[in-house]
């Protein structure tokens, strides 16, 4: 598992002298506090977050949800002026939160904070409508960073990233073709190619099998490809997995 940043930032205390430079900043609107809902299927990874945002005056994570149901539900009661949310999540995932969200106003700003690497789900979920977006690989002091920038009404991607969509206008004619599949064939997609039955990325994203192979048609259809094996190779080759 992919937990470098929270074991950095949230069980590591070394993480306090990178921080010393901005513990002092007070609040994002007139001293208020920034109120974060933290949505992560890892309990661990929530615990360690929390541990480190303790450490930042301005900063409370007022709420958890561990899955995407959980995270619409407690949106609908309480206000939140950021959330924190992960990609892979059981039943609905987080592109799929930020789908429903789209629609909802007042909405908080969305900061995906994930595993997968910024070229491989990055602008997917920004054209979802995230607000900005981390890996878990950043740095403390970058995520507190883009907690308070969204706080405050305003967008976050890293300079790395920013550099990468660039490059990515400059050079794409055309679209690869899994830009075609919709967030969840996309998600099929993925799990298809780390290995998954169809039954365990039923299990896995609560949808039947007959549902699951119905995505797997489309997904064939639309790049192109006849099997697993195929579907496996494609994935390697651009980087998916």
């Amino acid at each position: 598992m992919r937990l470098r940043l929270i074991f950095l930032a949230g069980l590591n205390r070394i993480c306090l002298s990178e921080m010393s430079s901005i513990n002092g900043h007070r609040g994002n609107r007139d001293g208020e506090m920034v109120r974060i809902l933290l949505a992560d299927d890892h309990a661990i990874v929530r615990k360690g977050l929390k541990l480190m945002l303790a450490e930042i005056p301005d900063i409370v994570v007022a709420d958890e949800a561990s899955d995407g149901n959980e995270v619409l539900e407690k949106i609908e009661k309480n206000d939140f002026d950021v959330l924190v949310l992960d990609i892979a999540m059981p039943g609905k995932s987080g592109l799929e939160v930020l789908g429903e969200l789209k629609g909802r106003k007042p909405k908080p700003p969305v900061l995906v904070l994930s595993a997968y690497p910024e070229e491989q789900i990055a602008v997917r979920a920004l054209k979802a409508g995230a607000d900005g977006y981390l890996s878990k690989e950043s740095a403390p002091d970058e995520l507190i960073s883009a907690i308070r920038r969204l706080a405050q009404g305003k967008k976050y991607i890293s300079s790395s990233l920013a550099e990468k969509l660039a490059l990515n206008l400059e050079e794409e004619t055309t679209k690869p073709l899994h830009e075609n599949l919709s967030n969840r064939e996309y998600q099929v997609m993925c799990l298809i190619a780390s290995g998954r039955t169809i039954k365990e990325i039923g299990e896995n994203l609560s949808l039947s099998i007959k549902t699951v192979s119905t995505y797997r048609v489309r997904i064939m259809e639309k790049t192109r490809l006849k099997n697993n094996a195929e579907i496996i190779h494609y994935a390697i080759q651009n980087k998916l997995i």
